[in-house]
């Protein structure tokens, strides 16, 4: 279905180039004719209505508790696209924005993440200020190609943690180009158009996230006009996002139902196409349970930075991690004896530690991470198993 939505798009696109030869016409002239006549609006509209197959993908559920909840997660992703495309599309004047937060949710967020995105382009060069602060964690990473594509977005630079020089106060800068340049340099290649900045926290009540900037090196101080062109474009890769996204995640969800309530290693290759953390080993998969069962998870976790566990509705939403215990990480975790951690998934709260409430869910998604590795520790695949709440012991 997503390829089938992009030879859509492509094919709208070459007609549209073709005309343009035809007619002696500019591509400026184009857009302002689209705009003026309502074209581009309503174009907009209609690949909106074709987002809604993530509703009825096979594997979808059909009651309307969760049905409700898709319609909210297409009307999310409209809003950040719009917010992402439209508002802030300018990729000569970048602005850091939080895309993906407490409302707006996509592809198992992780509810210990901090995001930030821009949206740039490789024909650019840019520099990040900022000061690092006390957070955990702060990698900075660029994309190529857009949500929605066939072949997904493919890393280009990646910027982390241990490798960010810091000046003695705690400040530091960052050159985005093609070429390497300064002390902290984040590639970009021609197709690049994503900034993506991931900080992670370990203790999210005492950690200060990095402030941080984003400029043009061609010095603008302001963003561009609104032009025609501008905003039909904006308008059409914001449609691609909203119908792409959706059905990309509803495959992954359908794929995860066939090993429900385990938690087997996920492809490198597939996440890092989803803009994934190289770095990073996840485990994906969907979990079912009934009101009197516990999903009980064990593992003693390999030598790493951190690592953390969350659950997530249907939709790869992480379920409301403002008001509810629906993660766990290295920092809140409570160890066993043997230094193995046991964490309980269920719907009414056993009295052990490190409970995951399901928040009257009654199934989704779930995920775990280790974030690198360290000193050659190889991935550890946990232990899952499902048992009545009763039968729970201490």
């Amino acid at each position: 279905m997503g390829k089938f939505i992009f030879k859509i798009f492509s094919i709208i696109k070459w007609f549209r180039l073709s005309w343009l030869r035809l007619t002696g016409k500019t591509e400026a002239d184009m857009h302002a004719q689209r705009i003026v006549s309502g074209k581009a609006w309503s174009e907009f509209c209609d690949h909106l209505k074709t987002a809604g197959a993530a509703l009825v993908y096979p594997g979808a559920p059909v009651d309307p508790f969760q049905q409700a909840e898709g319609v909210r997660y297409l009307s999310r992703l409209t809003r950040a696209a719009l917010e992402a495309h439209v508002e802030y599309g300018d990729v000569e004047f970048p602005e850091l924005r939080r895309m993906v937060h407490e409302t707006v949710k996509l592809g198992a967020d992780n509810p210990d993440n901090y995001y930030q995105n821009a949206q740039i382009s490789g024909a650019q060069e840019y520099r990040i200020t900022g000061k690092r602060n006390t957070i955990n964690y702060i990698g900075f990473f660029t994309q190529n190609g857009v949500y929605g594509e066939p072949d997904g977005m493919s890393p280009c630079g990646i910027l982390e943690n241990n490798d960010l020089q810091l000046e003695t106060d705690g400040s530091f800068e960052i050159i985005l180009s093609k070429t390497k340049k300064g002390k902290n340099w984040l590639k970009l290649e021609d197709r690049t158009s994503l900034l993506i900045v991931r900080q992670t926290f370990l203790d999210r009540e005492h950690e200060v996230i990095a402030s941080l900037k984003i400029e043009n090196l061609n010095g603008k101080k302001y963003p561009n006009e609104v032009t025609p062109e501008k905003i039909d474009k904006g308008l059409q890769t914001a449609a691609l996002f909203v119908a792409g996204a959706p059905v990309l995640f509803a495959r992954w969800a359908n794929g995860f139902q066939k090993h429900p309530n385990k938690l087997p290693r996920f492809s490198p290759a597939i996440s890092n196409a989803a803009g994934g953390d190289a770095n990073i080993v996840y485990y994906h998969s969907y979990w079912k349970l009934k009101p009197n069962e516990a999903l009980v998870i064990t593992f003693t976790p390999p030598d790493c930075e951190t690592w953390n566990f969350q659950l997530n509705n249907y939709w790869m939403e992480s379920l409301d991690y403002r008001y509810f215990p629906i993660c766990v990480n290295k920092h809140s975790a409570t160890k066993e004896n043997d230094g193995s951690i046991r964490i309980i998934v269920s719907k009414t709260n056993p009295g052990f530690s490190n409970w995951i409430d399901t928040c009257n869910h009654f199934e989704g998604t779930m995920c775990l991470r280790w974030y690198r590795l360290r000193n050659g520790a190889e991935p550890i695949d946990p232990l899952c198993t499902v048992s009545e709440l009763s039968e729970l012991k201490k």
